[in-house]
């Protein structure tokens, strides 16, 4: 059996061994959110699993275990959808960052699947408190869809988006046998800049965009992509 990546396979002494060679330790974030009848509800996590994995291994990193909940307040309606509120989400996310820095784990990335904007603030909170309460520790805070949505435009309409053609093709590549036989086509009628979760009338179901072309090679494009833009940024932000 080779070299597991993955802190829950390393014992303690091993994990000890690990540590004195600084190495990145990166901590996936999920959500259990609605993504239409052919995505499963844990879309986020899968994508951000398998994204920390086979980034660990471009960079020599470590992944600690998911963080599998976030906040989902847009598609909170829909059957399925687990949203936190973004103090338990901030407060929760802390805990464990500032027990990795304790440990003497000095390069962390947080890589969540699930990018809602009130989501990915509460990550940035709990990083910038851990790098405060431990100054020796940089964290950096991202979502593989910063990069999965540089596509759009190229290989998607300008207006795919959730449980769409991109991220309906990024399944198919990652878990085909995850991604159910439906193909719907929904249109956002929702404003960013109106308060408040989006009406039925404006959000049907919980799907942007038209998946009636998604398949797994565009999936493994987008999938390429984002892990060469990660490889570059992780790079540049923490260097070794």
């Amino acid at each position: 059996m080779g070299r597991s990546r993955h802190l829950l396979d390393l014992d303690s002494r091993s994990f000890e061994r690990e540590l004195a060679r600084s190495p990145l330790v990166i901590l996936p974030v999920g959500a259990l959110e609605a993504h239409g009848p052919h995505l499963p509800l844990g879309a986020d996590q899968i994508q951000a699993e398998a994204t920390a994995a086979a980034l660990a291994e471009r960079l020599d990193a470590l992944v600690a275990p998911t963080l599998p909940y976030g906040a989902c307040p847009g598609a909170r309606r829909f059957p399925g959808t687990v949203s936190l509120r973004l103090t338990t989400l901030t407060d929760g996310a802390r805990a464990v960052l500032e027990e990795l820095a304790r440990m003497g784990v000095r390069r962390l990335l947080v890589l969540s699947g699930h990018a809602e904007r009130g989501h990915m603030a509460a990550l940035r909170e709990a990083a910038d408190a851990t790098m405060q309460a431990v100054p020796a520790c940089r964290v950096v805070v991202l979502s593989d869809y910063d990069f999965v949505y540089e596509l759009r435009g190229r290989e998607s309409p300008e207006t795919d988006g959730h449980a769409g053609l991109l991220e309906t093709s990024r399944l198919l590549a990652l878990a085909p046998e995850r991604v159910g036989p439906e193909r719907p086509v929904v249109e956002h009628r929702g404003s960013p800049f109106v308060p408040g979760s989006p009406t039925p009338a404006e959000w049907p179901e919980s799907v942007v965009g038209d998946t009636r072309t998604a398949d797994a090679r565009l999936g493994a494009r987008v999938q390429a992509h984002v892990l060469y833009r990660l490889e570059s940024t992780v790079r540049s932000l923490l260097p070794p």
